[in-house]
């Protein structure tokens, strides 16, 4: 008797390709199995193993966030040592914001919310709204300038610090 996998459960063989390359599928209970219309199967991979299968906006945007932040913490690590940052695709639908967001118009671009020493110690947290950053930049580059500058303004405003002074 003969154990099939699906192509997600399967793993890799000798010849370092998936276990179900060569031969069918299981389809499910009283399936036949799926194949290309030639029979043979997948042969190999699509692209290489160098190159990413593809990115998705919300990955391109948490590593534009990312390098903004690793930047700053470089240079700042001491101040930034327990502040937490975050990305949500969209603002909560509020109707009236605090001064501690960042807004463009009536749309808000980043939220600061300060931290709570204590007993249930709450540490400070940037969170940038990924949906509203990225309808304002025309294109890659222009995002990244656009996040590095809110992050910026918002680092500033919890150290209580000129913006330039961090830009610099």
């Amino acid at each position: 008797m003969t154990e099939r996998t699906s192509p997600a459960t399967a793993g890799p063989t000798s010849a370092g390709g998936p276990a179900s390359a060569g031969g069918p599928t299981s389809a499910g209970p009283g399936r036949r199995p799926r194949r290309d219309r030639h029979g043979r199967g997948l042969r190999g991979r699509l692209v290489p193993a160098t190159v990413p299968l593809a990115r998705t906006k919300a990955e391109i945007f948490d590593d534009l966030v990312l390098d903004t932040v690793e930047s700053l913490e470089r240079r700042y690590a001491k101040e930034l040592a327990g502040v937490e940052f975050a990305v949500e695709d969209v603002p909560p639908d509020l109707n009236v914001y605090d001064s501690d967001v960042l807004e463009d118009g009536e749309v808000p671009l980043a939220r600061l919310l300060p931290g709570r020493p204590g007993r249930q110690e709450v540490p400070p947290r940037i969170v940038l709204y990924r949906r509203p950053l990225e309808f304002r930049a025309m294109d890659r580059e222009d995002l990244a300038d656009l996040v590095h500058d809110v992050i910026i303004e918002q680092v500033a405003n919890l150290l209580g610090v000129d913006p330039d002074e961090l830009s610099s």
